[in-house]
């Protein structure tokens, strides 16, 4: 059996993302739409209610509208978008922090695909207020370093454009009014009192992301040091096929490493008074696409790990 899926949205940086990795997807039938009718409200109305799963892959405003043409219940609708990440309606598709998460995944029709740099700072916050490690009121900091892919179709061509800025060989800092898009998510998912004060930096290099979080070993709610650290992020992610602690001691972490997959891997360094956690994963992938096909995946009762590596 197939399962038709409609990605609507599909000519943008995700939606071309998740079309490429759909076509070899042996369980899926692509409902198509010429580009002819691609604003056609009635064609994108009629390939919406056909699916069973459909992904918005369209700007917040959009995709809100977008869900309104759906009136099948059968049909399970991944947004990509920001515009649900929030709302308690819809389940977060983060399947690797708890069994619950998962099972609630299992069973929605409505799925909020997680954001990128909001991916790389949950997956170190998150068990750390889980835990008991930290309280919801730690003074949460992070920096992420994303690939220029990140800011889709418009600054890849201008990262591509033979006539650039050399401000673009440059690391750039930016949401420097502290009110970047992803911190609502951050905060509501990981439960923390108030927004982390957060920097995220585009790098001339395609694809790949690194999020860093900065620890205080003083301000723990718990005495625990690097090692046992380690141990006990090795214990909450140990049912996770994507989400792996690093042993690797190399010195640097390269924010590309993980290009092309749906991994991410958490590297916990410093010492027993400071220390980093540093996710390091693909902004397209596991930020993006990849983790929007795992929750299909999932929806569906497929392998998790179909059309994925």
């Amino acid at each position: 059996m197939k399962y038709k899926v409609y990605i609507d949205g599909q000519a943008g940086t995700t939606g071309l993302q998740l079309r490429q990795r759909l076509e070899h997807h042996p369980n899926i039938e692509l409902l198509l739409i010429s580009e002819a009718l691609r604003k056609d409200e009635a064609e994108r109305k009629k390939l919406l209610n056909e699916a069973d799963v459909v992904f918005l892959c369209l700007p917040d405003e959009a995709a809100k509208a977008a869900v309104h043409l759906v009136e099948n219940p059968k049909v399970c609708i991944i947004d990509a978008s920001t515009a649900h990440r929030t709302d308690p309606h819809w389940t977060y598709g983060f399947p690797e922090l708890s069994a619950e998460h998962r099972q609630e995944i299992v069973n929605a029709k409505r799925i909020a695909n997680p954001g990128c740099h909001a991916t790389g700072f949950i997956a170190a916050a998150y068990p750390l207020v889980k835990l008991g490690i930290l309280s919801p009121a730690y003074p949460f900091s992070a920096h992420s370093i994303t690939g220029y892919s990140g800011g889709g179709k418009g600054m890849i061509q201008e990262y591509e454009a033979p006539d650039r800025p050399e401000a673009y060989e440059s690391p750039r800092q930016y949401g420097l009014g502290q009110a970047h898009k992803h911190l609502p998510e951050m905060q509501y998912i990981t439960g923390i009192s108030a927004p982390p004060i957060f920097t995220p930096i585009v790098c001339d290099f395609y694809r790949g992301m690194a999020t860093c979080l900065p620890l205080h070993a003083a301000l723990f709610q718990k005495k625990i040091g690097k090692e046992e650290l380690i141990a006990l992020f090795e214990e909450f992610y140990k049912a996770s096929g994507f989400i792996k602690i690093s042993q690797e001691k190399s010195g640097f972490l390269a924010s590309n490493s993980l290009a092309d997959s749906n991994g991410l891997t958490l590297y916990i360094e410093g010492n027993d008074e400071r220390m980093t956690i540093t996710s390091v994963f693909d902004n397209l992938g596991k930020g993006a696409s990849g983790a929007a096909v795992q929750n299909m995946n999932i929806v569906l009762g497929l392998d998790e790990t179909e059309a994925l590596i």
